[in-house]
């Protein structure tokens, strides 16, 4: 089998953070393990879209589309195909409709809302039975979580994949270390599903960490980074998500979880893995611990990611990549 590891190699696994619904980084994702390769996928949460593209097919069987502001139309099925894949590879979700039923989306918020998870869901399947087959027949897993963009119904999709675990507040063994698994942030302004007061992250960590039996061994697989760590730099946004700006530039803030901060302080764990700030890609050490944030950059069909080689006590190296 392609990823079958001798016991005095290090352990390679492949970390990935944001996808928002793009269905070329997740392919990419799954790729990894015979690309790199890589006995172990993580995927740290944040999986699904967050908009539903009408594709509107008139009488005389234009199709019409408007795709990130712009107005794009289609003639042949090869130019719908491409409008179909720009809207996907840019993590959103299409649906061709007649006028009429385009009509009522818009005006019917009910209606949108059920139209948009179905096609959420009905995406999410499609990637587990990717990874079910590509999978298949190697020693290779994909420990994925949701995040805390993600509704609660996709936990039951993941849950029926054979190569996809679905690891969120739960101990898995990877190699010869244990992995903690945690899918929900701090508040944030956009109120999304998974959110938590910092006391309830630390209590839930908190019951997880108790279990390890060789904590310094152990990997964090944990949506949120730790407060103040250069993982969690975000631009401040006010109560009506607009940009504060000081100077006259957008100002920035950590916006990481002082629990997991406090989590990690104390268990000291081997390796922490990341995501939730796009835009905070890095690697930093919280004492012993190496923290890693990949970042995400998944509206451009690229995925970014890092590769890590571990031996038991130590990370002998770590690779941020993206293609």
């Amino acid at each position: 089998m392609f990823n079958r590891r001798r016991r005095d190699q290090p352990l390679a696994i492949f970390y990935a953070g944001d996808v928002h619904g793009s269905r070329v980084c997740w392919k990419k994702f799954v790729n990894a393990a015979a690309h790199y390769p890589a006995q172990a996928l993580v995927m740290g949460g944040d999986l699904t879209g967050k908009a539903l593209i009408p594709i509107v097919k008139g009488a005389d069987g234009t199709y019409t589309a408007e795709v990130i502001g712009e107005v794009r139309q289609a003639r042949t099925a090869e130019e719908l195909d491409q409008i179909q894949r720009a809207i996907s590879t840019n993590g959103m979700y299409h649906l061709v409709v007649d006028p009429e039923e385009a009509e009522q989306l818009r005006s019917d918020a009910r209606r949108r809302e059920a139209a948009f998870e179905k096609a959420l869901l009905d995406e999410l399947r499609l990637w587990v039975e990717f990874a079910d087959e590509r999978l298949a027949g190697t020693d290779a897993i994909a420990y994925v979580i949701p995040g805390n963009d993600d509704p609660w119904t996709v936990d039951a999709i993941l849950a029926a994949g054979t190569s996809v675990d679905d690891c969120d507040e739960a101990i898995r063994q990877v190699g010869p270390h244990e992995m903690v698994s945690f899918g929900y942030a701090n508040h944030t302004p956009w109120k999304t599903p998974r959110e938590l007061d910092e006391d309830e992250i630390y209590t839930r960590l908190k019951v997880l960490t108790d279990q390890l039996e060789s904590p310094g061994r152990a990997i964090f697989n944990i949506h949120v980074p730790p407060y103040d760590s250069s993982l969690d730099t975000a631009f401040e946004v006010d109560e009506e998500l607009r940009y504060v700006t000081k100077g006259g530039r957008p100002h920035e803030i950590a916006t990481g979880s002082k629990a997991v901060r406090q989590i990690i302080e104390e268990t000291q764990p081997l390796l922490s893995l990341h995501g939730h700030i796009h835009e905070s890609k890095g690697v930093t050490k919280i004492g012993r611990t190496v923290a890693i944030n990949p970042g995400s950059d998944y509206g451009s069909g690229h995925l970014d990611g890092c590769l890590i080689h571990l031996e038991p006590d130590r990370v002998v190296n770590q690779y941020l990549v993206s293609g």
